[in-house]
């Protein structure tokens, strides 16, 4: 028989419930209007950059030769595919070094090597991306000249720990079933983890590849001091150095020109959408990966 509830009783909190219930309501608030805030500005970012670059759209713009220093004319061909070529040579380099970290984290470290690298992941993580410019600069640059492998490198301190730390998440995330069955059918621990932990984890870490190259594309400090500031022109050959969307953008604020200021509005347009589209691609795929392992 189930208790009647007294009317007289008050069912309003009180006391120590009352504090509690309010201190949650500011707590609430709080986390509300700084997640709010932080919309509002990102919004007003897209909102301002989109309606100064798109003045300056055209075909023209987007691949033709770079602009000549006063702004008139041309646009940011050259600067793209030096983007382009540096983030694959930055990649090139930071996918096995940040796999073969995480590989290793998730597989064969001890508690004492784990803890050390973990925090060596998360101090490259929070380094100043100038810092690795100038590091490079003067590994480098220094001896060898300006050019894209240099720019490259410097931008593959920015990627590894990014790869690293979620291909870790990913590779973490394997169901321990699975290479338990591989263990009782005597399958080398190589092969379990060639032909089972990293197929399942493969969504994982090409999604933190992709995040890692758009992270990549957008820095400016780690080849400022490695690639030719004045660099008009895109080579192949990554000895030479060659032009990127960042450095033109600040080649074209620092001009003072009214045409090269819109100009320099366009190219950071096309930039922000660019890393738009490789963010919201890498969020699909994960998702797609997720849905055909169940999770």
């Amino acid at each position: 028989m189930s208790a009647i509830p007294d009317p007289a009783h008050s069912l309003t909190p009180s006391g120590n419930l009352r504090r509690r219930l309010g201190i949650n309501r500011i707590f609430l608030v709080a986390t509300i209007g700084a997640a709010s805030l932080a919309v509002l500005v990102l919004f007003i970012l897209v909102y301002y950059v989109a309606k100064h670059g798109l003045s300056v759209m055209s075909f023209s713009f987007l691949f033709s030769k770079l602009p000549s220093f006063n702004g008139a004319g041309g646009g940011i061909g050259p600067a793209l595919l030096g983007t382009i070529e540096l983030v694959v040579i930055a990649t090139l380099i930071a996918l096995p070094v940040g796999l073969m970290l995480a590989l290793y984290l998730a597989e064969f470290a001890g508690p004492r090597s784990d803890r050390v690298l973990r925090m060596l992941l998360d101090l490259m993580a929070g380094l100043p991306t100038i810092v690795a410019g100038v590091f490079i600069a003067a590994l480098i640059a220094r001896h060898f000249g300006q050019s894209a492998f240099a720019g490259g490198i410097a931008l593959s301190i920015v990627e590894v720990p990014l790869i690293a730390r979620a291909s870790l998440e990913a590779i973490v995330r394997v169901p321990h079933p699975l290479r338990e069955a591989a263990d009782a059918l005597g399958v080398a621990r190589w092969r379990t983890i060639t032909g089972v932990v990293l197929p399942t984890a493969s969504s994982g870490i090409v999604t933190a590849t992709i995040l890692a190259v758009a992270r990549a594309a957008g820095e400016t400090a780690p080849i400022l001091f490695t690639c030719d500031l004045f660099s008009q022109s895109f080579s192949v050959n990554p000895r030479q150095s060659v032009a990127s969307v960042p450095l033109e953008i600040w080649n074209l604020l620092e001009s003072g020109y009214p045409t090269a200021f819109d100009k320099a509005w366009g190219a950071a347009f096309v930039l922000m959408i660019v890393i738009l589209a490789v963010n919201i691609s890498a969020r699909i795929w994960l998702r797609r990966g997720e849905r055909k392992r169940g999770l």
